[in-house]
């Protein structure tokens, strides 16, 4: 009796992950759509054209790379979210798509934690708190008893309402307990332009973008937003070791599918990818150019990240204020 069983449930067993495993087998069969939420030539295109190359020869089929701009990544994610769930849609996420947005807009078409499932993270970057030279601070203990000196004469600027880089300054006002007055733009490139020219205070900005102008002496670095200094910048101290513990944001560039994704199929493309950003040239690219630390979470690692930073911005964005309609 004991023998008929256990092979009655070896039988079964075989007969359930018959099909998964067929699944991986099989798949792809045809070419892989990666949606990319925002226009060509930006970060997270040149992220999806660099491992979606790397896809391409790995996985034996054509992976094509789709620009969806439009509503801060919202159009291109709704995609995604909305699409079968058999592995021919990728999305290109960011911590704007899966972990800013659902707190920033009253209401968002797709669910991030419902209709998406986590891949990989691929990549992350920080922050650099930068001054215009005529700013009398050399540190940000100088820069902080400035502000508190002229409370709402300083100004910074940002990306936009709910960028990362505007929340990273109201995470530091809050942190500092200063009174600096946000100047949005359409973008960081014109931020980082009249930050330059004097025109605005200071600006957390991308260290990649603002290397060149450190280097040139048109702006001064105070400190990085991440849990260790940036290899670019070695001599500027982060936020935690200045004395500020709570002190951490990144951005990141990742990849997701529909929630519903067979899981064979998101290993795969989690195995594939993970090779990828191991391999020296796209290290060189996203990494050493691109300003990025190369990550490649597990899906289980990138899920939590995910939860943790929904649940960070949501408490930002909520005692700022902040809200895109």
């Amino acid at each position: 009796m004991k023998i008929a069983t256990r092979s009655s449930l070896c039988v079964v067993t075989a007969a359930c992950l018959a099909p998964a495993l067929s699944c991986a087998q099989a798949y792809p069969q045809k070419p892989i759509q990666f949606i990319v939420p925002f226009a060509a030539a930006g970060a997270g295109d040149i992220f999806a054209r660099t491992v979606g190359q790397k896809l391409s020869a790995a996985l034996g089929q054509q992976v094509l790379i789709v620009n969806r701009p439009g509503a801060n990544g919202i159009i291109g994610t709704d995609q995604v979210a909305k699409a079968p769930p058999d592995g021919y849609t990728l999305l290109m996420a960011t911590t704007a798509t899966l972990a800013i947005n659902p707190s920033l807009y009253a209401k968002l078409p797709y669910d991030t934690l419902k209709e998406l499932a986590p891949v990989t993270q691929g990549t992350l970057y920080q922050y650099i708190l930068i001054v215009h030279p005529s700013v009398p601070a050399r540190s940000v203990a100088e820069l902080v008893k400035l502000a508190k000196s002229r409370p709402g004469q300083l100004q910074y600027g940002s990306s936009g309402n709910g960028g990362s880089n505007h929340l990273a300054a109201e995470m530091f006002k809050t942190a500092t307990n200063v009174d600096v007055v946000h100047v949005p733009f359409k973008g960081s490139a014109p931020a980082l332009v009249d930050t330059i020219a004097g025109q605005i205070s200071m600006m957390f900005d991308t260290i990649v973008t603002t290397v060149p102008q450190l280097k040139a002496g048109k702006v001064r670095a105070l400190a990085v937003t991440g849990d260790k200094r940036a290899p670019q910048t070695p001599d500027v101290p982060t936020m935690m070791q200045l004395g500020y513990p709570g002190y951490k944001v990144t951005a990141w560039q990742a990849i997701a599918v529909p929630a519903g994704t067979p899981r064979p199929i998101i290993d795969r493309l989690y195995q594939e990818t993970a090779k990828a950003l191991k391999m020296p040239d796209v290290v060189e690219r996203l990494g050493t150019q691109g300003g990025n630390e190369i990550v490649g979470s597990t899906p289980e690692e990138f899920a939590q990240t995910i939860r943790e930073e929904l649940a960070l911005y949501a408490k930002v964005i909520r005692d700022a204020k902040i809200r895109v309609e």
